[in-house]
């Protein structure tokens, strides 16, 4: 009798154990069919027709080494704070980090407006000749390079080049709007902060002249003096779907960036320019707001 007492505790036991043991993972096998499945999200993110793999950002790779190939953009980090910046910055490293999580996450890309000659065949009063037009096209430009080049001139890494460069009270200014930007879920990113006159000789578009920049031109002065940062939304899988968004950040902007000290000179003429109120570049172009917010 004391065996089969033995016997059946120990059978007992075994399924005691057994039971425990399942209920501790009782997921298990849906697990490892999460794992499995996981992966399909990246293949089905829509792709911009238009959209080139040329155009992605630098962390991005083409899928063939076609270069007509497109390829679907990789979802953008729409929360910089994920990146480990501190939720309360106060000392310059911890704001130039912020910034710099934004300046790094965001396409370098353009639409720049491009001049070419061409020659069409004309009818006039019954003659016909030959003349010489200028038209316009919009193409895109891939200007991811710029920056780093000028950054190397200078003998300087790139984020001490774009970041560092930028005067200090601006970068407090720039740091707490875009925390509301992102808070507001508009996802802020910027394309250029500190350029010197190298950099501006080699930028496309409506700009100033090499020396006069306001984002650091020598005239405006230099190194730790830029005054000025180019800012859009990441928000959105296409270059359209980004170009909406930024349209809604440069509206809050308008609407709220006077609390930061903060607006936008040129408005829908260079949209993502964004300057001080109170500096001169500001105040040349949209005085009678500037003197409205009594700054």
């Amino acid at each position: 009798m004391r065996r089969v007492g033995r016997s059946q505790c120990f059978i007992w036991g075994s399924i005691a154990a057994s039971l425990y043991t399942g209920a501790v993972n009782p997921d298990r096998d849906v697990n490892q069919l999460d794992v499995r499945i996981a992966p399909a999200h990246s293949d089905t993110a829509p792709a911009d027709p238009d959209l080139r793999a040329a155009l992605t950002g630098p962390d991005v790779k083409s899928a063939s080494a076609d270069p007509s190939t497109e390829v679907a953009l990789a979802e953008p980090e729409v929360k910089a704070r994920s990146l480990g910046v501190s939720d309360e910055c106060v000392a310059e490293g911890c704001i130039d980090q912020y910034l710099w999580s934004m300046y790094e996450r965001t396409h370098k890309v353009d639409t720049i407006k491009v001049q070419e000659l061409i020659r069409v065949t004309v009818k006039k009063k019954g003659h016909t000749r030959t003349v010489t037009k200028t038209v316009t096209k919009l193409e895109d430009e891939d200007f991811t390079w710029k920056d780093p080049q000028a950054a190397q001139r200078a003998g300087m890494s790139l984020v001490e080049y774009v970041i560092g460069g930028m005067d200090r009270d601006f970068k407090v200014r720039l740091y707490h709007l875009c925390r509301a930007l992102d808070d507001a879920g508009l996802a802020p990113g910027m394309t250029s902060g500190f350029r010197d006159d190298y950099r501006q000789s080699i930028a496309s578009g409506n700009k100033a002249a090499d020396d006069s920049s306001y984002h650091g031109g020598t005239r405006r002065g230099g190194f730790g003096h830029g005054l000025a940062a180019d800012l859009v939304s990441v928000m959105g899988w296409t270059r359209s779907e980004r170009w909406s968004s930024s349209e809604s950040l440069w509206r809050w902007i308008d609407a709220h960036g006077q609390d930061f000290g903060i607006g936008r000179p040129y408005l829908d003429k260079d949209p993502p320019h964004v300057a001080p109120i109170n500096g001169k570049e500001y105040t040349d172009h949209r005085g009678v707001n500037a003197k409205r917010v009594g700054l």
